[in-house]
Order: structure tokens, then C-alpha cells, then sequence
């Protein structure tokens, strides 16, 4: 991989120096990601690790960025395909060159495509999984990142949250299984949502510390059924020193499934 990883500045759409070589799961997964842009954080690897996807299942993802999440879960559950949209191209250059370069090129494919517009024609549904990591800023809520790259990952422009989960659904078989990561205190959008077309809506919150409170949740639904929702325990993320739970490292590091 080190050999590919030379070139990843000569990339189309990105200058010289603006991409920096990250590695993931423990240094199993490498990627090429923007300097000063969005990033592959612990939501990425979490999220991946949630998705209860099997061998043979086909994973639709929203908002892919540069392939992080995909290419962590196609590298857990090799024999699964991965389809995932992002409406930036310089990030689907930026996907389709970390895909190649953790040779997933068969297993796992970012295309252009608009959560809120009619889906690519390559796009190739329905499938068994889906997962997003969505925008969780208004335009006009909060500081929005000066970032070109970065505010388009954490905003909403004219495609809103119910936009993307109506998108989502329209891409999943009947009982397939949407993930999301999510802020905890706008937790009450996410679920009023949902309880439009999934049931069975788990809440999974991931604990910065013991006693502390949650500022990011997992949730995962299911297309139409009629389940009740599940609060439930959740993941401790760090000890009171900083270092990862045993649970948590399992699931960064080792690549473990996170199972709820």
C-alpha cells in the first residue's frame, strides 16, 4: 500500500499537501483524507462496526465523504458489497482512490449522487443495509466551518434531515436496517423521522466518559415494522485517564463488530 500512498497529492482536485495518510482498525485500513477538511473520526469506525451486515448482504451508504466508513465495513465483512453517494466529486475521486489503495475495488464503489435528488442510474438497489453519518447543522444554526469541504459535510443546504431518511428508505428492502450516527441532543428529529416508514428504533449512546453525558448516539431502525424503540446501555468510550474502554479498542482496533 505504501507504494500507492506516494502519489495520493497528484490527485485530481486536491493541491499538493492537502491530503494527509491516516491508517484505521489498528493499521489495517489506510486512507487518504483532507488535511484541513472533514475527517474520519471514532463516529466512522463506530458506525461501520454497528451495521449488522453478513456475508452475501449489499450496504447502501449516504454521504460516503472519502470512503472511510465503507471501506472499514467491507473490510470486516469481506463478503459484502458496498454502494455509497456523495455529492462532492473531489471526495469521490478522494473514495474511489482509498478504496483502490486498501484493494476493496471489488467489494466497495463511491459514485456521484444527491440523497435529496433522483438516485445515480448505476445505483443498483434495493439493499439489505443502509448507513449515515448526515449533516447535523441548520444553515443559519450554529458557526458553519469555513471549509468548503467540511461545511458541506455538516450542513443541511436544501436537502433536510427527513430528506435524507426519506432517500435512505426508498433504497432498502422491506425490514432492512438503517444506521446513523447522531447528536444526542437533537436526538427527538432523528426519532420523529424514523417513526415515519422504520419501527424497532434502537438508541445506542456512546458515553464520552463514565458519568458523563452523550453528544453522539448510534440509532439504528428498520424499514416497515411496527417494533417498539429500545433505549439502550451503550458504549463507554474512555476510562477517566483517556485511554480507550476495552470495548471501545476492541472495536477501533481490533475491528469488532459493535453488536446492540
Amino acid at each position: 500500500m505504501a507504494d500507492k500512498a506516494l502519489h495520493t497529492n497528484r490527485l485530481a482536485g486536491w493541491e499538493d499537501g492537502s491530503l494527509t495518510e491516516d491508517y484505521l482498525l489498528g493499521g489495517s485500513i489506510q486512507i487518504c483524507q483532507p488535511k484541513d477538511g472533514f475527517r474520519a473520526t471514532i463516529d466512522t469506525v463506530l458506525m461501520a462496526a454497528s451495521v449488522p451486515a453478513a456475508g452475501g448482504h449489499r450496504i447502501f451508504e449516504a454521504g460516503s465523504g472519502n470512503g472511510a466508513a465503507a471501506i472499514c465495513l467491507g473490510h470486516r465483512v469481506p463478503s459484502s458489497e458496498i454502494t455509497g453517494i456523495e455529492i462532492q466529486p473531489n471526495m469521490v475521486t478522494l473514495a474511489g482512490h482509498n478504496i483502490r489503495l486498501n484493494q476493496l475495488q471489488k467489494k466497495v464503489k463511491v459514485m456521484i449522487g444527491d440523497i435529496g435528488g433522483p438516485p445515480p442510474p448505476m445505483l443498483r438497489g434495493p439493499f439489505d443495509h443502509a448507513m449515515a453519518n448526515p449533516p447535523f447543522l441548520g444553515t443559519n444554526e450554529g458557526r458553519v466551518p469555513n471549509q468548503t469541504e467540511t461545511a458541506i459535510a455538516k450542513t443541511f443546504g436544501t436537502t433536510d434531515f427527513s430528506d435524507w431518511i426519506a432517500g435512505i428508505h426508498l433504497q432498502l428492502k422491506r425490514k432492512g436496517t438503517l444506521t446513523l450516527v447522531w447528536r444526542a441532543d437533537k436526538l427527538h428529529l432523528a426519532i420523529a423521522a424514523l417513526m415515519l416508514e422504520f419501527g424497532d428504533i434502537r438508541v445506542f449512546p456512546l458515553w464520552p466518559k463514565p458519568g458523563r453525558p452523550a453528544k453522539r448516539v448510534l440509532v439504528r431502525a428498520r424499514k416497515g415494522v411496527k417494533t417498539p424503540m429500545t433505549l439502550l446501555p451503550g458504549l463507554v468510550l474512555h476510562q477517566e485517564d483517556g485511554s480507550y474502554t476495552s470495548a471501545c479498542e476492541a472495536v477501533l482496533k481490533g475491528g469488532s463488530s459493535l453488536d446492540f
